[in-house]
């Protein structure tokens, strides 16, 4: 049962990467959009007060806010597509048409109930969803509704009917059980969800009224959950629910912290980001903390072995830096040392609290490229990135003492430490890159690609028949298979090039990087997959 729960929770969790991963862009934009607008920037550079820059940046940030105001039907759609097991396209479609049956079904069931409140909806628990008047159920919506369609279609999206019947069949006939379905959901939730509403805000109160400490297990579980990929069900509540705060901008209200800071990058009557930015400050483990860790791993590494494990570390390190990629330095300690894991969450944890305790208002949710976009051209009056910044110098320092004392009282076999000399996992995968490297220079590949042995990786996952199901996130292949006994690690690591293997039950998890994409490819190729899962 519990392995069950724990399957049920990382497919939930991959699905999500479909609209989590895609937000962020909408979000840069938005920063970048109002690179064009910012009057402080047009009195540096007086070249960009003219219309057409004006204009081209106010349509930019106007249209991406369209985004942050439809959560709902976009997580519907992208939770619906990443747990529909097959005909994942017609699964989004199908998504899309239940949304609107529910928002409308909802609509007229309350004002036959004379529910519907006339004129401002502010406060009144009602909102307009696509031009709808419903219940105010915000991202939460989009999250229901996008189970329950996923649910639906793979029970009956392969459904047939004989003779005249034929034309309802599949995934029509997955819409067809859908009306009913959205339609009594609806009318249910009329009811239920404003109790459900006081619960989350319930909830949201006591995350508040924790303060500093609240902050803290947020900032310490986000990290500590990184080895099994459920982390992502720790931060998401706070990004785009009321969990993570509720603002009023421009006369439109705002829920979740990353909703609230992007609308209030495109005003500029607010002088200062809301305080609800703190939930997405994860940026100082990442950009200074783990490269504090690498150094210190570097100088307790034998001085033999330095020379050999500094491209690997200095690659890892500015990958955590600019991209806000950390699991190659994550999961290099991970394993031989978990303790120094335990160690990086409290850090990470706490860096949250001082953040909060000096008043930094600074977005920096992963690397340095995403910190420069959003927070230099708000200015430090808005942000007080500064702080962010002097605050990430002193964990730099914290984190390289931290680790540089456990590793070296503990005796931890950290990379360079290894008792049987140079079998270094990550020294392995830079052996194999650079192989690769060499191997399909040959053949002239495109520039920045990098060739993948896509049968290798299927062999060492136990073949094609032992694949049951391939997705992968970020930086990992996630895979469901048959027998997991069959992985071969060694050759994944030493021939592949990857950095780490998760084992979850039927769930096996590959870690790569940012080349996973690459090797998702070349995987599908192999198995012959026409559609990514």
């Amino acid at each position: 049962m519990k392995e069950k729960i724990m399957d049920g929770l990382q497919k939930f969790s991959k699905a999500m990467f479909i609209p989590v991963l895609i937000l962020p862009i909408a979000g840069i934009l938005i920063a970048v959009g109002n690179l064009f607008t910012n009057t402080r920037l047009q009195a540096v550079l007086p070249f960009l007060n003219n219309p057409v820059t004006i204009g081209f940046g106010t349509l930019l940030s106007g249209s991406l806010n369209a985004i942050l105001t439809n959560l709902g039907v976009i997580f519907c759609v992208g939770l619906a597509v990443g747990l529909a097991n097959k005909k994942k396209s017609e699964a989004g479609f199908i998504s899309l048409l239940a949304f609107l049956v529910f928002i409308n079904a909802m609509n007229k069931f309350m004002g036959l109930q004379g529910m519907l409140v006339e004129g401002d909806l502010s406060g009144t628990g009602q909102a307009l969803v696509l031009g709808v008047q419903v219940l105010d159920m915000g991202v939460f919506l989009g999250l229901i509704l996008g189970v329950i369609v996923a649910l639906v279609h793979n029970r009956f999206c392969e459904t047939e009917f004989n003779n005249a019947f034929q034309i309802y069949g599949g995934t029509r006939f997955v819409f067809i059980v859908l009306i009913p379905v959205m339609v009594i959901f609806a009318v249910v939730m009329t009811y239920i969800w404003p109790f459900a509403q006081a619960g989350i805000n319930a909830l949201g109160g006591f995350i508040q009224s924790t303060g500093n400490f609240g902050l803290f297990l947020y900032g310490m579980l986000e990290r500590l959950l990184i080895p099994t990929g459920l982390h992502h069900l720790v931060y998401t509540p706070f990004l785009y629910t009321s969990l993570g705060g509720v603002e009023t901008i421009a006369g439109q209200v705002y829920e979740g912290a990353r909703n609230i800071y992007y609308a209030e990058i495109a005003d500029e009557s607010i002088k200062v980001l809301s305080q609800s930015v703190i939930w997405d400050a994860r940026g100082i483990s990442k950009m200074f903390g783990l490269i504090g860790a690498c150094l210190a791993m570097y100088h307790t590494a034998r001085p033999e072995n330095r020379g050999k494990i500094k491209a690997v570390l200095i690659t890892a390190a500015t990958t955590s830096f600019i991209a806000g990629v950390t699991e190659p330095i994550e999961f290099s300690f991970l394993f031989v040392a978990p303790i120094l894991f335990v160690v990086h969450a409290v850090l990470a944890g706490s860096s949250f609290v001082v953040l909060n305790i000096l008043g930094c208002r600074a977005i920096g949710p992963n690397g340095f490229i995403d910190f420069l976009l959003y927070n230099l051209p708000l200015g430090v009056a808005k942000t007080r990135w500064p702080i962010y910044i002097l605050v990430g110098i002193a964990y730099f320092a914290i984190y390289y003492v931290v680790f540089r004392v456990l590793i070296v009282k503990l005796n931890l076999h950290t990379l360079g430490r290894e008792a049987d000399g140079m079998e270094m996992k990550l020294h392995s995968k830079a052996e194999y890159k650079a192989k690769v490297a060499a191997e399909s220079s040959a053949s002239a590949p495109a520039k920045g690609s990098e060739k993948v042995d896509g049968a290798l990786v299927v062999e060492a996952l136990g073949g094609k028949d032992n694949i049951l199901k391939v997705t992968n996130c970020y930086t990992r292949l996630r895979t469901e298979l048959a027998n997991p006994d069959l992985v071969d690690e060694d050759k994944l690591k030493n021939q592949t090039g990857a950095t780490a293997i998760v084992r979850k039950g039927k769930n096996v998890q590959v870690v790569y990087g940012l080349k996973v994409n690459a090797v998702r490819k070349a995987v599908d190729e192999e198995l012959g997959v026409q559609e990514n899962d």
